[in-house]
């Protein structure tokens, strides 16, 4: 299996494949194939790409993604760091409005904890660090909107979604491409 952990090159690839990627996720919703099947399928994927890419090298998650913090991480960072949870939340987080939970996010990216490629506090990371990527969970397939804007963040979540399209899409369709769905035609009665 070629994996590809070259940033730039998966940010072009998924740019340009940005409709197919959408479309993929279509198909999948749609694709009749039991739930664990599938589950099945991604994690075979996933530890056949983990085992291939060193996160260490790259550290882009830290960069790009505002991971939200519940308050059993707030807690674990902020006796780590020995400060109050309090002046832990003043010093690094804010409300997490974006996503419609009580967490918080970091104020800033990139992560505060990042030095270089690696975590400063990694044992007292977040639990949403910790699971990241997440396709090690079961139901990926309700979790497909994560997947597609992680594309172009993650070498691990880019690689494990093109080889699920080769395996499940390009091979559906034996002429190779990609099914798309402009070509449907609705017949509606009358």
């Amino acid at each position: 299996m070629k994996v590809e952990t070259d940033l730039k090159k998966i940010k072009e690839v998924v740019e340009k494949k940005e409709d197919e990627n959408w479309q993929f996720r279509s198909f999948l919703k749609g694709y009749d194939i039991e739930v664990e099947e599938l589950d099945s399928i991604v994690h075979r994927l996933f530890e056949e790409v983990y085992r291939e890419i060193d996160c260490t090298t790259c550290g882009n998650c830290c960069r790009e993604i505002s991971p939200v913090l519940e308050h059993e991480d707030i807690e674990r960072l902020s006796r780590g760091l020995g400060i109050s949870s309090e002046n832990f939340k003043e010093r690094f987080l804010v409300k997490d409005d974006k996503n419609y939970s009580e967490g918080f996010i970091f104020n800033k990216k990139p992560c505060p904890f990042l030095k270089g490629n690696l975590c400063s506090h990694y044992e007292l990371r977040p639990e949403a660090c910790r699971s990241f990527p997440h396709l090690h969970k079961e139901e990926f397939v309700f979790r497909l909107i994560g997947v597609v804007e992680n594309c172009h963040v993650c070498p691990i979540v880019f690689n494990v979604y093109e080889q699920l399209k080769a395996e499940l899409w390009h091979e559906k369709n034996k002429g190779g491409q990609p099914y798309t769905f402009d070509k449907i035609v609705i017949k509606l009665p009358g």
